[in-house]
């Protein structure tokens, strides 16, 4: 997908993950991470290729990078799989336990990082917000 520039040119779009770490990298404090210092590397998977994103946090205030830098912890997924991480159609703790969600290194922090994942739809003004039920 593209989207056409103010030069009339087309730039691709920015999909979830793009967006969620374009996000992150211009809040530059995340307050709930105020406890945690380290990096946090995501390695994403897709059709052979992997992406790196890194998120280097001291005490609540956090940069991104696209390097494969060193990282405390070390998340490897499928980029699919993080994309529904992000936009919160799938929760990062069941991922991690039903084993397609692998982190290595300093779990305490990727347990802290998962803090900044959204809940599901409805739990933020979804399909219970407008129908008054948790859809089936």
């Amino acid at each position: 997908m593209a989207t056409t520039s103010k030069t009339g040119g087309t730039k691709p779009s920015m999909g979830a993950t793009e967006e969620f770490f374009d996000a992150l990298a211009k809040r530059g404090h995340e307050p709930l991470l105020h406890s945690a210092s380290g990096t946090v590397r995501f390695d994403l998977v897709d059709r052979g290729s992997v992406e790196h994103w890194s998120v280097a946090i001291a005490r609540g205030n956090v940069s991104v990078s696209r390097r494969a830098t060193k990282a405390d912890a070390l998340v490897r997924l499928d980029r699919a799989l993080f994309e529904r991480i992000v936009t919160g159609r799938e929760n990062a703790m069941a991922a991690a336990l039903r084993g397609v969600m692998v982190p290595k290194g300093d779990l305490g922090l990727v347990m802290l990082f998962q803090r900044l994942f959204p809940g599901p739809p409805c739990a933020r003004g979804g399909a219970k917000a407008e129908t008054g039920r948790v859809p089936r």
